[in-house]
């Protein structure tokens, strides 16, 4: 149930408040009732009414004045005021509406006309008030609405994000994005670069061209994709990354601190006892002869980054160690040997280390000058940890 309105009544008659009072209250209506304009003021901000009825003609200050301040106060501006006075004369009522009363009743009161004043004002007031709650409502929902759709926008935006973070991780290793873009994907810029020293590994798959000539495009790819995965594992176990796949070869970066060496050889141990599971598989076996390969490991010093132009660049490792360690590789193919290796990888290696290598010879690399110290890795001792 709805609490009956409460009505301010202001003047300065004792015996027309009483009037006001009874008649009111006939109708259900709550009262206050003072007999000035300063106490009016006062109950106004003490306890807002949803109506006053303000006696214009009183000491101290008039209706007129009582109604321009309540005007003037953001709480009170916009109670209903209705004017009860004897003044009769237009200047009095062009007064009121300039002092912005909402109507204006000449004594002796018409007590039905009032009623149905009073009645009107508070139903207009209730309308005016259920229609700006209405808008406001309407404004929280919409605001509440499109804070949802934002929300919604920023979390797809998000998932969309960490998609294509991680869809980039595939074609950009971690290591890189560590060393080059340290604050993120979006930290990327052209020439990023660190250099440290690192083993590099290149691995060749022997005879690919005769092999791919005896099969569809599709199917080399295939099996392409079989042996790298392969080989991805292994590196990813010896703690190392994929640089880039050339074709039949690929090239392996191992970065770990004092480590490097170690990680490299083990990952050359490894990828020679998985291929010979691999060579037993279903996939191998149709294509008429096993997947031989050659590998190359050289330590040295290198810079990791950003390499090409503004608009198109990729990751890259650039040194001499990178050329070494591809000319190592085709030298498997001189000496026979699956994997050779560098005195720069055995320097590096602890004294009690697990791998079997045998010396292979001295020799300057093609388009070198300075010989190197060759070693075939043979295997390495299980039952020791390289780590």
């Amino acid at each position: 149930m709805m609490p009956a309105p409460y009505i301010l009544l202001v003047d300065d008659e004792p015996h027309n408040l009483l009037l006001l009072e009874e008649l009111l209250a006939a109708e259900g209506y709550v009262t206050c009732s003072v007999a000035s304009g300063m106490e009016a003021l006062e109950q106004a901000q003490t306890q807002r009414p949803e109506l006053i009825l303000l006696d214009v003609m009183m000491p101290d200050m008039d209706g007129f004045e009582v109604c321009e301040q309540l005007r003037t106060n953001a709480a009170l501006q916009t109670v209903p005021v209705i004017f009860l006075t004897a003044l009769d004369d237009d200047a009095s009522r062009l007064k009121g509406l300039a002092a912005m009363g909402d109507d204006y009743l000449t004594k002796p009161i018409n007590a039905d006309l009032m009623l149905t004043k009073i009645d009107s004002l508070l139903r207009l007031r209730q309308l005016q008030q259920a229609a700006y709650e209405t808008k406001i409502n309407q404004q929280v929902r919409a605001f509440q609405a499109a804070q949802v759709k934002s929300r919604q926008q920023m979390l797809a935006a998000q998932k969309i994000n960490e998609a294509l973070s991680e869809k980039f991780r595939l074609f950009v290793p971690d290591q890189f994005l560590q060393r080059v873009a340290p604050q993120g994907v979006e930290s990327i810029e052209l020439g990023n670069a660190i250099e440290s020293e690192v083993t590099i590994l290149f691995c060749d798959i022997r005879n690919f061209t005769a092999i791919a000539e005896t099969q569809s495009a599709q199917e080399t790819f295939t099996w392409l994709n079989t042996f790298f995965t392969l080989i991805n594992q292994v590196v990813e176990a010896c703690h190392g990354f994929i640089d880039k796949y050339l074709g039949d070869a690929v090239m392996v970066v191992f970065d770990r601190s004092h480590r490097h060496a170690v990680d490299g050889l083990t990952a050359v141990v490894k990828i020679s006892q998985a291929l010979v599971q691999l060579n037993q598989s279903p996939a191998v076996a149709e294509l008429g002869s096993p997947i031989r390969i050659g590998m190359g490991l050289h330590t040295g010093s290198a810079v990791i980054g950003t390499i090409g132009a503004s608009r198109r660049m990729d990751t890259t490792v650039v040194g001499d160690v990178v050329n070494t360690a591809a000319r190592l590789e085709e030298l498997t193919k001189t000496y026979a040997c699956q994997a050779i290796t560098s005195e720069a990888v055995v320097q590096q290696l602890p004294n009690n280390h697990p791998f079997q290598l045998r010396w292979v010879a001295q020799v300057a690399p093609r388009g070198k000058q300075a010989q190197i110290q060759l070693y075939e890795v043979l295997g390495m001792d299980e039952t020791q940890q390289p780590y």
